[in-house]
């Protein structure tokens, strides 16, 4: 038993979720209603659902806590494109959802929603009221906008007034929260099976097609982010053919970067491309760090995509101006997420409370994410690490051209860079 439990352990996560997946797809459709496997998958959505709300409001206290009060003005340039492309990433993907609706089976039975929101402004009005209520009550309800609002304040007040050892408390609670979420999510695989048999049980394998539709919505909206919203922001800053640069980030960031699934364990690589790229290294050893936590072009198309087709899922007609505050949310959430594999996912209810969408719909949407993780999240986490290089290397470059210093020789220079 415990060679067998070592093999496991050493077999890759990405092959585990396959094998279990593939084994709860058969089991779904030749043993239906076997209790004790529909239970792992009710369990792992649940222990989820208990985190979650803690988790976001620990880290966002802990991000706000633990940041500078201020930056060097060289890094202007570089956060302004972190935070832009992060925002046009969500509004590239609510675009998406419009031209591409779908819905999806949902591996939970919830209830659809009847009463959906008029207006923007209803919506925004539901929005500041839910902000101000009651912050435990916020915690044991899933009230992810009153959580938000309230993390932020009790963050920046904290960056002022909070001692070191404060500080080191809060840091230490952030990582003791992170661990335990690590260790829910090593029980995806479980938890996947059991999600996949509960729904191929109820819907058949048809459920498949629905969510190859999903995954293909999400790795599309993140090639047009890599392929032609990032390049055009290059192409701003800098003035030149923005396309030698963002390939070379995709090949020697964007590839290691997949396979890792880590922004975090990437920053090594993406710290010696940008010795290759000449830049310089005062500049790159913080905005590169930085970039692996508030750069989340690929967790903005996740978290509104998402978000989105759980409205959808449910019943909520959303319009052009709701889907716009949803970018910003999404913008807000993209920010805040979790450093461990899939961290994306369980901010989804945040976004879909901006439509009213109930929290166990969200929940389950987070479910149907943990089914299509393996191939969602390599992509995503390949968009945002090849974008802390390619927007760092961009802000420097256009310093470079303000300062008369020429560019690279790629980029039409005559500067050498390393090959």
């Amino acid at each position: 038993m415990s060679k067998l439990i070592r093999k496991v352990r050493q077999t890759s996560p990405m092959l585990r979720i396959i094998i279990t997946l593939v084994i709860g797809a058969v089991l779904g459709i030749l043993a239906p209603g076997i209790t004790i496997i529909e239970m792992m998958g009710s369990v792992f959505v649940g222990a989820l659902k208990a985190i979650a709300p803690i988790l976001v409001f620990v880290l966002v206290i802990s991000s706000l806590t633990q940041s500078k009060a201020g930056l060097d003005r060289r890094f202007g340039t570089v956060i302004f494109l972190y935070l832009l492309s992060t925002v046009l990433a969500g509004v590239v993907a609510v675009s998406a959802c419009f031209l591409f609706p779908l819905k999806v089976p949902l591996p939970m039975k919830v209830e659809e929603v009847t009463g959906t929101p008029t207006s923007v402004w209803v919506a925004l009005g539901d929005l500041v009221i839910g902000m101000v209520s009651n912050p435990v009550a916020a915690l044991a309800e899933a009230n992810y906008i009153s959580i938000l609002f309230w993390a932020v304040l009790l963050g920046l007040i904290f960056r002022k007034k909070a001692s070191e050892s404060m500080v080191q408390v809060i840091s230490d609670l952030s990582d003791g929260i992170s661990k335990l979420v690590s260790w829910i999510i090593s029980l995806a695989p479980l938890g996947i099976m059991g999600l996949i048999y509960n729904t191929v049980s109820h819907h058949g394998i048809s459920i498949f097609a629905d969510y190859g539709k999903l995954l293909l919505l999400l790795v599309g909206t993140m090639l047009v982010c890599a392929l032609v919203l990032n390049p055009l922001l290059v192409f701003l800053a800098i003035r030149r053919n923005p396309y030698p640069l963002v390939f070379r980030c995709l090949k020697e960031s964007a590839v290691m970067a997949f396979f890792m699934r880590s922004s975090a364990a990437n920053i090594p690589v993406n710290m010696k491309l940008c010795k290759k790229l000449g830049l310089d290294e005062e500049v790159y050893s913080v905005s590169i760090p930085l970039g692996a936590t508030i750069n989340m072009d690929g967790a903005a198309v996740v978290i509104s995509i998402l978000a989105m087709t759980a409205a959808y899922t449910v019943g909520v007609k959303v319009d052009l101006a709701s889907a716009i505050v949803l970018s910003l949310v999404s913008t807000i959430a993209a920010c805040g997420t979790s450093g461990v594999a899939g961290g994306s996912l369980l901010l989804v209810p945040l976004a879909c409370s901006v439509f009213g969408v109930p929290p166990d719909a969200g929940m389950a949407m987070v479910g149907v994410g943990y089914v299509i993780n393996a191939i969602q999240d390599s992509f995503e986490t390949a968009l945002n690490s090849s974008g802390d290089v390619l927007f760092t290397a961009t802000a420097e470059y256009r310093q470079w051209r303000r300062t008369g210093k020429s560019l690279p020789r790629f980029l039409g220079g005559t500067t050498e860079t390393e090959i």
